[in-house]
């Protein structure tokens, strides 16, 4: 093994404190400025495009560089790109506070991308090289729960922060956390890195796989938007994928690989990417579904229906560190074949509910069951991506997957957006004959039918507004319904991948 790590390592726990402040940086915000969009179009009149892209332009720059990141904690030292990267993110963080303009603050979040692309992938392989392998699950365990709670307390945060004193505190609170982490970083960590790799950076393989992935992601984030433009969605996604395809034609012939051939060829590490692909596309999918039938459907605000969601990561976070235990004690297979069943299970339940039922008795149990699912195998799936492959690769192991389940989240929101349209559509015409309503005016309703998914009553007069309302509404349930278990066959599909992929007992580098 041509690493320096576990042995070296005299404060795991210091360790553990660094990366898990370090890496919630990055978490916290990619959702906490969801809260703020508001409070920035009063404040510097930023337009539609301006919002999207003040979200986007940080999920950019870091789904195109995480591969990168990786590679260059493993070539350069994971400990010296960490900090690189916490240095990159808190001075851009400054950036974002003094933004006097929607094109400045964007420019800082694309700036805060890198540096989490640069401490998000290291964060996690500096833990895996600071435990040895008997004490990596119970560790990644924790690591992993509490990027689900910053993950999901981000909004939370963040809305508190607005309300309380200002969209830019959202950001200047990052500056005093990256201090912490510096310090610590300094204090506690020691240096690893992939004592093996011989020569040059792969820069040509490097170009092309922030091309690849850089294109990737915009087309996926350029699905989601309104003013979209398919053929050059298409195109882009196009070219992404056929540069990335000749990314790894040259990473085969390469001499110092960014990404070496041979982690593909392993069949552990290939499974768990896989399962990540699966199970982060449908909880993609449940997380942009849950809030938006809440809000739709039910009438709840928008805190109330982030708050409806919180005892989801408090579940995964209780279960973290006894669930990273399992994959030590029983091996991979068990926590991940029962773990997305259950969740699938959940999914199952949050697709049930109707209108007017108390959120007690029909969305609790659903969330509490999806978040008892992830709890059980999304610390064992962290950890068999970083035991799978040797100690040297852990840099780029994560990385790997770190982009899958970002590449995961953006195609179940691409992808479930339209379709629950089509269901809604689907519904609505069947649901509207009954009615009595002319021909010209059922023609005009079924030929918007997205427009009535926010249900405000049509300039229709006396009782037929609210009949068409409520035959929206029911087409609209239905939609939710099914794409809510549509969700849940991907859980039942990355179940049924770990009961195929793998073996029984633990797992070892290079299986």
């Amino acid at each position: 093994m041509a690493d320096s790590g576990p042995a070296a390592t005299r404060h795991p726990a210091l360790v553990l404190v660094t990366t898990v402040l370090g890496s919630s940086l990055a978490f916290i915000d990619g959702s906490v400025v969801n809260v703020a969009l508001a409070a920035l179009q009063r404040d510097l009149g930023a337009g539609v495009s301006d919002l999207q892209w003040i979200v986007n332009g940080y999920m950019l720059t870091l789904g195109a560089l995480l591969l990168l990141g990786g590679a260059m904690g493993d070539r350069l030292g994971r400990r010296r790109v960490f900090m690189a990267g916490v240095w990159v993110f808190a001075i851009s963080s400054v950036a974002c506070a003094l933004a006097p303009s929607p094109l400045l603050l964007i420019l800082a979040r694309a700036v805060q991308g890198i540096g989490a692309a640069l401490l998000v992938p290291n964060s996690l392989a500096i833990l895996s090289s600071a435990f040895p392998r008997e004490r990596r699950g119970r560790a990644i365990g924790t690591w992993s729960g509490f990027a689900a709670m910053t993950s999901a307390g981000g909004p939370v945060l963040g809305g508190w922060l607005v309300d309380t004193l200002s969209w830019r505190a959202a950001f200047w609170i990052n500056v005093p956390i990256a201090a912490v982490v510096l310090v610590l970083a300094m204090v506690a960590v020691r240096e690893s890195r992939d004592n093996g790799a011989h020569g040059r950076m792969d820069w040509p393989g490097a170009v092309l796989a922030v091309g690849g992935l850089g294109l990737i992601s915009w087309a996926l984030i350029a699905l989601g938007e309104a003013d979209g433009h398919p053929p050059v969605i298409a195109g882009a996604a196009a070219l992404g994928i056929g540069l990335l395809a000749l990314f790894l034609r040259i990473e085969a012939r390469c001499a110092a690989p960014l990404l070496p051939p041979t982690l593909l060829r392993v069949r552990a590490f290939a499974a768990a990417n896989l399962l990540t692909l699966l199970l982060y596309g449908a909880l993609g999918a449940a997380i942009f579904l849950y809030p938006l039938s809440l809000i739709r459907l039910h009438g709840y605000t928008a805190t109330e229906a982030g708050a409806a969601f919180l005892p989801f990561p408090v579940v995964l976070f209780v279960l973290s560190r006894w669930s990273g235990a399992l994959l030590d004690r029983y091996g991979p297979r068990p926590p991940l074949v029962i773990g997305p069943a259950i969740a699938a299970l959940g999914l199952g339940l949050l697709a049930w509910p109707v209108t007017g039922t108390p959120y007690w008795s029909t969305f609790l149990p659903g969330v509490l069951v999806l978040g008892v699912g992830m709890g059980v195998c999304i610390p064992p799936l962290t950890t068999v991506v970083m035991i799978a492959v040797d100690d040297r690769y852990a840099g780029v192991a994560s990385a790997v997957n770190n982009a899958a389940s970002r590449v995961a989240g953006l195609l179940a929101v691409a992808a479930v957006g339209p379709l629950l349209v089509a269901v809604f559509a689907a519904g609505l015409e069947p649901a509207l004959q009954p009615l009595d309503l002319s021909a010209p005016v059922l023609a005009a309703l079924l030929a918007d039918p997205a427009a009535l998914t926010d249900l405000r009553p049509p300039t229709l007069a006396g009782d037929r507004a609210t009949a068409v309302v409520d035959a929206a509404r029911d087409a609209l349930v239905t939609a939710f319904r099914v794409s809510l278990a549509a969700s849940a066959v991907l859980a039942l599909m990355s179940s049924a991948v770990s009961a195929w992929a793998f073996r029984a007992g633990p797992v070892s580098p290079g299986e």
